[in-house]
């Protein structure tokens, strides 16, 4: 591979415009690298791109054009460029797409961006207005600071100009400084938390790993598997090289960053939704210059242009929101594993609760397995107890047996907390009219508007589509007949607040907090000991320590274990076994209560028996018979559009001319309606592929969609490894 362009070379470039195709283009005057961010002509546009190799040499010379110059950014690295093409190999993705998320940072292109402070000058300047006067006094009674424009204005009670005056006399002087500028060093000789005997041999093992390794780091909820990784943290940074944190939910990010921070004196870069343009863009440079020595962020952060990466940990490594679901369909998780392989990092897949693809993985050792057995400090595991719902009597609208009632009530006088799950988010999931039984659906999406009471409104959970709840049914016109259908986490408040009036109660869903900000202050009021009983969606099950919590109730179990779901089982145990884990991580010791219609199920009896190895292997049995992952291989086809017969066309002429692709191993199911059958307007049908492990697939399915000449507007999307169904 050619390394280095010289003026007139044809080179191709990569852009991430949808049009998925190399461009030729001649290298500038002061020639370019393979790897170069480049501004280009496309057609009357400029837009970015990145040199991938030598150009094809299709055109002649003097008809191709010239890149318009090179970019102030690190060339993008040979091992970036070799995961982005085996991310789109895999997962069957335009490399244009896959790029667009390794350059997801604004004002690449603009010059560096300027941070403007002022400061007094030495310069005696006479006869000033009032309010310049007012200024400088105000500047003199705080000397040696460097005042932003917005503080003297709000300070000063002066405009914006007057400041500018004061610096076009000389009376001020006006500072630039670089916004993009390197993260804090890291201290890695702080004094760390004293480790348990399981931790120390942890820290041990992890030590003694090669370069690249995958390992899956197990431990029972509040065994300190974060302590051990930040050790791991700790050596990567002082030998010079830079480390990753992926963490499934922004939620998670402020407690854990206050963390790092203790342990290493300064806070490390962040990166996910929830930050400025601004700071994205001072992320992303500093990372390819080596200025950050550790980024935490969401799943979107792998894809940072590091330079010397030696440790990527997924935190909750089996939290479905690794998973992306629009735009380029990957798995974070898998494809941390892919990104350690090609830069000889470490992968550190963290979790109480595995999914069974890592579980599975270490058993066949592809990935080193270490595992913490005991909880930290001396912690008791809560005891987990079934309430048997067929043998509790609850009034019509009550949802909190009369069992765990009573011992919610205990711990209210012991002054000790509770913790009620129930995952479903808003007031109630169904409003249906009780005179003519018409339920209230979303006019773009075949699902219900969910009653969000706090907003004072009908939400779609698809779509997020909105309106107010009708006065009258839509239907027969009924006035007052729309009644609420099932609990939701409001719901359940209302419910609360009645049947412990004088209990201080919080209720926890990501629609009702603006922003992060507003959930981390309600979190530390948790943890300070200032709510009594706390309600809440998955946003409560990881990653958050109460230490007065010592009683948890699941109230609805029963709905997560209903459906053909492929992984209704395994995510089910997984979030009963997180929400559990919540009580009794301090000095009391806790308690679970699992409400359930359904005491004899085989997930009930495996969280109750507290075995989940036993609960592992009867899942990977099941599995294994099927030949379905992680024992064989999946591809979800979802078929898409605004015309129904369209779709049961393009449908049908797939499965019709599939014989090709169910050779070798590979089954066709569908196709069929989507469980939704509309989303935002669109018509849906899905298609199921199973193949064996060793089967071709990618190749095939390209070969197989290929046949299709016109597709009527449909839109055939193919999802590798799905984890929804929907």
């Amino acid at each position: 591979m050619k390394l280095f362009f010289y003026v007139g070379d044809i080179i191709s470039v990569l852009t991430s415009e949808p049009i998925d195709i190399f461009l030729d283009y001649k290298a500038p005057l002061e020639g370019c690298a393979t790897g170069a961010y480049v501004e280009i002509p496309l057609g009357k546009r400029k837009v970015f791109g990145v040199v991938w190799g030598s150009g094809s040499n299709k055109f002649e010379t003097h008809k191709v054009r010239s890149v318009i110059r090179v970019l102030e950014a690190p060339p993008m690295t040979i091992e970036m460029k070799v995961f982005l093409e085996k991310l789109s190999s895999y997962t069957l993705a335009p490399l244009s797409s896959v790029l667009r998320l390794a350059t997801r940072a604004p004002g690449l292109g603009t010059p560096e961006a300027m941070k403007l402070s002022y400061s007094l000058s030495a310069a005696d300047i006479p006869k000033l207005t009032p309010a310049r006067t007012k200024v400088l006094g105000f500047m003199r009674n705080n000397p040696g600071t460097e005042f932003t424009l917005s503080n003297l204005v709000k300070n000063c009670g002066v405009s914006i100009s007057v400041i500018r005056g004061l610096v076009s006399i000389g009376a001020v002087l006006e500072i630039r400084k670089a916004k993009d500028v390197k993260f804090p060093l890291l201290n890695t000789n702080t004094p760390r938390q004293p480790l348990t005997p399981d931790q120390e041999a942890a820290v041990k093992k992890l030590d003694f790993v090669g370069d690249y390794s995958a390992i899956l780091l197990k431990g029972v909820t509040g065994s300190g598997k974060t302590e051990v990784y930040l050790e791991a943290i700790s050596k990567c940074i002082s030998d010079g090289q830079q480390a990753l944190v992926l963490l499934p939910e922004i939620g998670l990010t402020s407690e854990f960053l206050i963390r790092v921070e203790k342990r290493f004196g300064v806070r490390p870069a962040e990166w996910h939704s929830g930050i400025s343009a601004a700071e994205r863009r001072r992320v992303w440079k500093m990372v390819g210059l080596s200025g950050v020595q550790l980024v935490v962020g969401a799943r979107s952060a792998l894809f940072l242009p590091f330079q010397n990466l030696g440790l990527i940990v997924v935190d909750e490594e089996h939290d479905p929101s690794y998973k992306q679901d629009d735009g380029v369909l990957y798995n974070a998780r898998d494809m941390a594993v892919l990104r350690g392989t090609l830069c000889s990092a470490k992968v550190i897949l963290a979790s109480a609760t595995p999914s069974l693809e890592s579980w599975a993985n270490e058993k066949h050792g592809k990935y080193l397995g270490i595992e913490l057995k005991s909880r930290y400090g001396g912690a008791q595991l809560p005891v987990i107890t079934s309430i048997d719902m067929r043998l509790e009597k609850l009034a019509r609208g009550e949802w909190i047996s009369p069992s765990l009632v009573l011992r919610i009530q205990d711990k209210i006088n012991k002054r000790e907390q509770s913790l009620l799950f129930l995952n479903r988010r808003g007031y109630a999931p169904v409003t249906l009219c009780r005179s003519c039984g018409m339920q209230v659906n979303c006019n773009q999406c075949d699902s219900s508007m969910v009653e969000h009471k706090v907003l004072n409104r009908l939400m779609c959970h698809q779509c997020g589509n909105t309106k107010f709840k009708p006065k009258a049914c839509p239907s027969c016109s009924s006035e007052n007949s729309l009644s609420a259908v099932g609990p939701g986490v409001e719901r359940l408040g209302e419910e609360v607040n009645r049947l412990f009036p004088d209990a201080r109660v919080a209720v926890l869903s990501s629609d009702l907090f603006p922003s992060a900000t507003d959930l981390k202050v309600q979190i530390n009021q948790i943890a300070d000991g200032k709510v009594d009983i706390i309600i809440g969606t998955q946003l409560v099950a990881k990653g958050h320590n109460f230490p007065l919590l010592t009683l948890v109730g699941v109230v609805d179990i029963d709905i997560g274990l209903q459906g053909a779901d492929l992984r209704a089982s395994e995510r089910t145990f997984q979030l009963i076994q997180q929400v559990s884990g919540r009580a009794g991580r301090a000095d009391k010791s806790g308690e679970a209560f699992i409400q359930t219609f359904q005491p004899d199920h085989h997930v009930i009896k495996s969280i109750l028996n507290s075995d989940p190895e036993a609960f592992w292997e009867s899942e990977a049995l099941d599995r294994e018979r099927f030949k379905v992952p992680p024992y064989g291989r999946m591809a979800g086809i979802i078929l898409s559009g605004k015309n129904i017969s369209d779709v049961q066309f393009i449908g049908r002429y797939l499965a019709k001319n599939s014989n090709d692709l169910r050779e070798g191993g590979i089954k066709l199911y569908g196709p069929a309606p989507a469980p939704i059958a509309r989303i935002k307007g669109q018509y849906r049908e899905r298609m199921l592929v199973v193949a064996s492990k060793k089967a071709p697939l990618q190749v095939k399915l390209i070969k197989w969609i290929s046949q299709i000449n016109s597709r009527r507007g449909v839109r055939i999307k193919i999802d590798i490894d799905p984890y929804n169904f929907y």
